[in-house]
């Protein structure tokens, strides 16, 4: 779909599109874009190439939850040896 003409955008709508277009200093088509891969959850490539769909995750857990995370995956392998002989 190349083209899409909207009618009747609602005044806070277009308040919010204005308003990301300022923030990140893009037009307003590329603002309503991202607008909708967001809200329809379309993960984006970055200009590097990469997804960056998880990145809010990056750093967020305590080195507790870390640690405890290392222990799991460790165990699970071990686990995994004995059952598959690997």
């Amino acid at each position: 779909m190349k083209a899409i003409t909207l009618r009747n955008i609602p005044l806070k709508v277009q308040k919010g599109i204005r308003e990301r277009t300022r923030q990140k200093r893009i037009s307003a088509n590329r603002a309503v874009i991202e607008l909708l891969q967001e809200r329809l959850e379309v993960p984006q490539r970055g200009k590097d190439g990469l997804y960056h769909d998880l990145d809010y995750l990056f750093g967020t857990w305590s080195a507790e939850e870390a640690e405890e995370f290392d222990r799991f995956l460790k165990e699970s392998r071990e686990n995994a040896k004995q059952f598959f002989g690997k």
